[in-house]
């Protein structure tokens, strides 16, 4: 199989192993982007849920720490007009959680930033010049993707389906991440909001690879060497890993998740009561209680202002029903490691 494995996201890159770890908001730190790259794979910050002075220190930490080549992550959503008659209808609906947890239900959480890439994240793009950029949710505007590219920045995209990976090519992606309805976190779909029937990786990869000319980047149920090689063996340049590395120390997430991650009889399913938009969790207590697809919540990404002070006082509580616990379908096959200890061994098989 050695010899029919495509190297060029390797090459495009400047990497030493098809592994890019995946920018997961709220999880990745710099020290796991730093360590994932100094491994040899590409170690990837997401930028959405900074603000652009955050975002250079951020990343200006990284720059101290490795030379290597570096990815950053951002949202291209359209911000949703304000609906105050949903965001009431919203905060109605939670409200007897507020109650039993004893919070004022008129308190607002306003906190998570979730912007769509602008002006300003653009401006420190050209400022620190890193070698990838990524975006989920399409892409912005093409005067913002041609100052990226003019940056340096290799562009690549989130595809779900062949149409939305044939778009990202027309518009001059240097490659597509071929997500599959395993992967764990926000679906990237872009194109069409039905999420009643999506692609599984082993279906959508060497579909996407058929279809376009440029690289494909294999992401979903993923986790250790054997979903490596199968997807590479589908046509995939590289694998786009991100529920495994939840389970190294340089992942920043509360105790309530590490614990929910090692009990592997939970389930994921799709769910947009966290935020607004589905995404892939682990089930628990909001998603039972409301139906983990609703139409209550409000638009993305204000959804998640309302459950903020939820998850905050039922985690000092050491529970997680409120919590978002993003996680792909094979978390259960993950094991704990460092990153760049989990980084060689999906890379070569030997940490």
């Amino acid at each position: 199989m050695s010899a029919a494995i495509d190297r060029r996201i390797l090459d495009l890159f400047g990497i030493d192993l098809p592994v890019i770890q995946a920018p997961m908001a709220g999880a990745t730190s710099p020290d796991m982007v730093v360590a994932v790259s100094e491994a040899g794979g590409l170690g990837s910050l997401p930028g959405a849920m900074y603000s652009a002075e955050q975002l250079r220190d951020a990343l200006a930490e990284i720059r101290a720490k490795t030379r290597r080549p570096v990815g950053v992550n951002f949202f291209c959503h359209e911000t949703p007009r304000v609906d105050p008659a949903r965001l009431a209808a919203w905060r109605e609906r939670l409200a007897p959680y507020y109650a039993e947890l004893g919070l004022d239900p008129d308190a607002s959480d306003a906190t998570s930033r979730r912007a769509p890439f602008d002006e300003n994240a653009c401006a420190v793009v050209e400022a620190f010049r890193p070698d990838v950029v990524s975006f989920h949710f399409g892409l912005p505007t093409a005067s913002l993707v041609e100052r990226v590219k003019r940056a340096g920045a290799k562009v690549i995209s989130s595809a779900t389906t062949v149409a939305e990976a044939r778009w990202l090519e027309t518009r001059g992606v240097d490659g597509i991440i071929a997500m599959g309805a395993e992967a764990g976190g926000h679906r990237g779909h872009f194109l069409n909001e039905d999420t009643t029937a999506p692609l599984g990786t082993l279906a959508l990869v060497p579909q996407i690879v058929d279809a376009v000319s440029v690289p494909v980047i294999a992401a979903g149920g993923i986790v250790d060497r054997r979903g490596v090689l199968a997807a590479l063996s589908l046509g995939a340049s590289a694998v786009q890993i991100g529920t495994a590395y939840l389970f190294t120390p340089e992942a920043k997430i509360h105790a309530v998740f590490r614990r929910a991650l090692s009990e592997p009889d939970r389930t994921t399913a799709l769910t947009n009561v966290f935020t607004g938009r589905p995404a892939r969790g682990i089930v628990n207590r909001l998603m039972r209680d409301l139906g983990a697809l609703s139409d209550l919540p409000p638009a993305f990404p204000s959804a998640a202002d309302a459950v903020a002070p939820l998850r905050r006082a039922a985690e000092a509580r050491g529970r997680d029903d409120f919590s978002p616990l993003w996680a792909g379908q094979a978390f259960p096959l993950a094991r704990s490691m460092s990153s760049a200890e989990l980084t060689r061994m999906l890379g070569t098989g030997n940490a």
